[in-house]
């Protein structure tokens, strides 16, 4: 919901006692799950306030340079192979209608 833009950067998220007891579970749960929010980058604490959504077009700017590198990685690896560019293209081709599936 972060990474789509449901919850707009700014947006305070629910403590950890409210969120546990509004979901029924253990709050340790809850803390550990906004622990790896604020170690990927989606959230962050402000003190005394609680817990804030973070402005994600920075990671995924990021993210999308790190797909191009790898990308360009796999079609270093695809040339080294011996594939034509037609075979690199259908095989990309042919990988994203596997992920719509």
């Amino acid at each position: 919901m972060i990474y789509r833009e449901a919850l707009p950067a700014g947006s305070r998220l629910p403590s950890v006692r409210q969120l546990a007891m509004d979901l029924s579970i253990n709050p340790n749960t809850i803390q550990r799950a906004y622990a790896q929010l604020e170690k990927e980058g989606l959230i962050y604490p402000v003190k005394g306030k609680g817990n804030f959504v973070a402005d994600t077009q920075q990671i995924k700017k990021k993210n999308r340079e790190d797909y191009r590198r790898e990308l360009l990685e796999t079609v270093q690896k695809g040339r080294s192979l011996g594939f034509s560019e037609e075979e690199l293209v259908a095989e990309v081709e042919h990988s994203y209608e596997e992920g719509e599936e």
